[in-house]
């Protein structure tokens, strides 16, 4: 009978527990929103966007495709464009292709980085509804190679650092813009950029790179836009699998060809995905996203010490993005055989894109795969990878002044920190800083974001007036 009692009090104070966390957990009370109108000409600034996006800047890893005299184009547009701000800044170049603008400010004590890149992605303009470089305007959206990634953050930096100079202001603290133009391959701009803060000592307490956006539909159970921010991304490593044989004619095969070795180790990786990890950058993203959603998501997201093993259940299969910040993923992209039908092949080889969580490394990951495959006549090798970046801080006056101008400039939007899945060129800068942010400026619909690198790119004019509006705010607290 006491057992029973005692048994019975327990669960009556766990449920406790959990329903009173679940009732706390309510939305946090939003501050510092500034919705002091801000007037400026938007169809001038969606005039300049089509501007640089007539510049044709492809970039490859085979330089000898590449058209310089474009790059060299933009670069002329730039004090065409902005004139009251460009005659104002210092000019620096580097060895990689780029362009470091600084603005001087009323003390050099701090600074902030305003980071974009103005190189693209081929295209294949015969899949193109309208003309990729030509920057056409079409029922009220501008179509082009870039309106989206991202020559879209590098015009409402520089447009709204243009109308911030011309009506005479001057920011408390130096304000740098470090443009790419070989971002898209990974060319060593950004690094050597980094090296110059770094050999200088000069102190970054905001760095502003492309990334997240205002956007819907992404978190479970919360319906009002989410302006989500990185704090961090993911790292990425391709893994080449490989195995020998004899080789021989397939009339004759053995239990196991190559090909087949190769296939019973990629289901054995797909069949084990990575342990799920709760990362600082989503704990602070289930803290902010969490309080807004449903009553059941709100008492996984209140308890995930009890629920933990719920979201990962849901997570590993229903995959997609929730699934992709919470786990290292794998996907294998590329396999080879033999170059005829009748011939077992002596080597085949496939090829996995692997994106790593923060809690781990690329060695960590080759181990991990090592023990899942379990196989001796499988070698796998890293083709090329890097780990992930340095995670940023959010209790700070940085991250504050980039949650003010998103809350002020997209009304109704909840600001959240998350993890990127993607790579870009801002994980440098974790050397030097952690006070570095990935968020585009804009809110993107899913077929805005679906264009990226695809075919038919194109953006709202309201959003690229927007992206404005967010760096007047922003650079107004700088």
């Amino acid at each position: 009978m006491y057992i029973g009692i005692s048994v019975g009090a327990i669960i009556l104070i766990f449920l406790a527990i959990i329903l009173i966390r679940t009732a706390c957990f309510k939305p946090k009370k939003l501050t510092g929103v500034d919705k002091t109108p801000i007037s400026f000409d938007g169809d001038n600034a969606v005039e300049c966007l089509r501007s640089l996006i007539k510049c044709k800047t492809i970039s490859y890893k085979d330089k000898s495709l590449e058209n310089n005299e474009e790059f060299d184009k933009l670069l002329k547009l730039l004090p065409t464009l902005y004139p009251d701000i460009y005659k104002l800044l210092e000019v620096k170049t580097f060895n990689g292709r780029g362009i470091l603008l600084k603005w001087k400010g009323k003390s050099s004590d701090t600074a902030s980085v305003m980071m974009s890149h103005f190189d693209v992605v081929p295209v294949n303009e015969d899949l193109w509804e309208e003309p990729p470089f030509e920057g056409v305007i079409k029922d009220g959206v501008l179509w082009g190679r870039g309106a989206v990634d991202t020559k879209i953050t590098l015009n409402g930096a520089m447009f709204g650092a243009n109308y911030l100079a011309k009506n005479g202001f001057i920011p408390n603290n130096d304000v740098y813009f470090a443009f790419s133009g070989e971002e898209e391959i990974n060319g060593p701009f950004a690094k050597e950029v980094v090296d110059y803060f770094e050999e200088n000592k000069i102190n970054l307490t905001l760095v502003l790179d492309e990334g997240g956006a205002v956007v819907n539909n992404v978190f479970p159970g919360v319906k009002q836009p989410c302006g989500l921010v990185g704090i961090a991304e993911k790292g990425m490593v391709d893994v080449l699998y490989s195995t020998k044989s004899n080789g021989g004619h397939a009339s004759a095969p053995k239990p196991h060809t190559p090909v087949g070795v190769l296939s019973k180790a990629c289901v054995n990786v797909e069949n084990k995905p990575f342990k799920m990890r709760l990362t600082k950058p989503v704990k602070e993203m289930f803290n902010s996203l969490g309080r807004y959603s449903t009553f059941v998501y709100r008492l996984i997201f209140a308890n995930l010490w009890c629920f933990g093993w719920v979201l990962d259940l849901i997570s590993k299969k229903s995959g997609g993005e929730i699934n992709a910040m919470l786990r290292t993923t794998v996907a294998f992209t590329q396999m080879k055989g033999s170059s005829a039908s009748n011939v077992i092949p002596p080597e085949s080889s496939m090829v996995s894109n692997i994106r790593i969580n923060p809690s781990e490394t690329v060695d960590s990951v080759i181990k991990t795969l090592e023990r899942n495959v379990d196989d001796k006549n499988v070698k796998i090798s890293v083709i090329h990878g890097t780990n992930p970046s340095r995670v940023s801080i959010v209790d700070c006056d940085g991250y504050k002044k980039v949650e003010k101008a998103i809350t002020s400039t997209f009304e109704g939007s909840i600001v959240s920190p998350y993890l990127m899945v993607q790579c870009s060129d801002s994980r440098h800068y974790g050397k030097i800083s952690d006070r570095v942010y990935r968020f585009s400026a804009s809110d993107f619909t899913s077929e805005e974001r679906a264009c990226v690198h695809g075919n038919n790119e194109r953006i709202r004019v309201n959003v690229v007036k927007r992206a404005v509006e967010f760096y007047i705010r922003l650079l107004k607290d700088c």
